[in-house]
């Protein structure tokens, strides 16, 4: 049996996907995705499944390169001023971990802060990244994203989280 990543390497990996959404560098970021994964942010505190619940956006591999193609679009008219991002990141926890699946669950806190032109905002919660080792590489299965104030009135989110 080959012994799988360890805690630094599946928390590097954590602070590499932020860094490509802060940079948008999305199309890394998108390659980062297995093909069944799930970009997940439930609106009912404890949910587990994004199925059976209303979600604040529940988004497969399609969605999210539909996404990523509005946002570069030079047309987008919600980005005719672009909006940037910065993720502050706790250190990622390894929460979960079936090596013989190569199967890693990690849990990071994070403060998310999103600009454009002279408006700002600022959401906090906790982001899961259930991680597969596939073809070698580590790959997003699912990331699911808590935000503390889910069951408030939110702003239009243009990036990701």
């Amino acid at each position: 049996m080959t012994k799988g990543p360890g805690k630094g390497e599946l928390a590097r990996f954590v602070y590499r996907e932020a860094r490509l959404i802060d940079e948008k560098r999305l199309d890394e970021w998108y390659e980062l995705f297995t093909e069944d994964a799930l970009y997940w942010m439930p609106l009912v505190r404890g949910q587990t499944d994004p199925h059976s619940h209303t979600s604040l956006f529940c988004e497969d591999r399609f969605l999210l390169k539909v996404r990523i193609e509005r946002l570069k679009n030079p047309l987008s008219h919600s980005q005719q001023q672009p909006s940037f991002c910065q993720h502050v990141l706790q250190r990622p926890e390894l929460v979960g971990r079936d090596e013989d699946a190569g199967e890693y669950a990690m849990r990071t806190p994070f403060v998310y802060l999103e600009t454009r032109l002279d408006e700002q905002f600022v959401l906090g919660g906790v982001a899961h990244h259930d991680l597969r080792l596939e073809d070698g590489g580590l790959k997003i299965a699912v990331k699911r994203i808590e935000l503390l104030n889910r069951d408030a009135a939110l702003p239009s989110i243009q990036l990701f989280l």
